[in-house]
């Protein structure tokens, strides 16, 4: 099979499950983002391999991908279908609490802004952070248009809050410490 197709040339992009759309569609700008972001914290991985997280980042690579999936996908039949394969629930949500309440034992109390600067793997982490940012935003403009499952929103918006913490965290466990604004 070919990478290219040429059918996308005229601007428009086909959708798993068929039919075709503008290429700023909200829904590909949705999934771009999340594809973004899942190359985002891809770097972060590279940055500094085998941190005590990275199996955890590893299973966040592997949601988005099945969330940019169905976000790629309209017809909410094959969404749910394919979101009861993904086991994308509010158990992740949780584990994603669980873990930044932990972290925050270890980390100093947060009393000022925080730079997204430090060591390479914490930078990683505060781009990827910012990624998903912008990826929430895009998935709560298309939610706003289209049937998006609710948990996409909170996923994201938690995911935003992890990568915050573990940069911090991957700051603080190599000596560099939080940089203040």
């Amino acid at each position: 099979m070919k990478i290219y197709t040429r059918t996308g040339d005229e601007g428009e992009t086909g959708l798993f499950g068929g039919g075709r759309v503008a290429k700023d569609h909200p829904r590909v700008a949705a999934y771009g983002d999340v594809d973004e972001l899942n190359s985002a914290i891809g770097v972060a991985r590279a940055a500094q391999p085998a941190q005590v997280f990275d199996a955890l980042l590893e299973s966040v690579q592997r949601d988005l991908f099945a969330i940019g999936g169905h976000l790629a996908t309209p017809d909410p039949e094959k969404v749910a279908k394919a979101l009861a394969k993904a086991e994308l629930s509010d158990e992740r949500i949780t584990e994603f609490e669980r873990v930044m309440d932990e972290a925050d034992t270890e980390l100093p109390p947060l009393r000022a802004f925080v730079l997204p600067a430090g060591t390479p793997k914490a930078t990683a982490l505060h781009l990827a952070r910012t990624v998903c940012r912008r990826a929430e935003r895009s998935v709560v403009h298309l939610a706003r248009e289209d049937r998006v499952p609710a948990l996409f929103v909170v996923y994201l918006n938690r995911l935003s809050d992890l990568l915050f913490t573990l940069a911090r965290l991957a700051n603080h466990r190599d000596g560099a410490g939080d940089v203040t604004w």
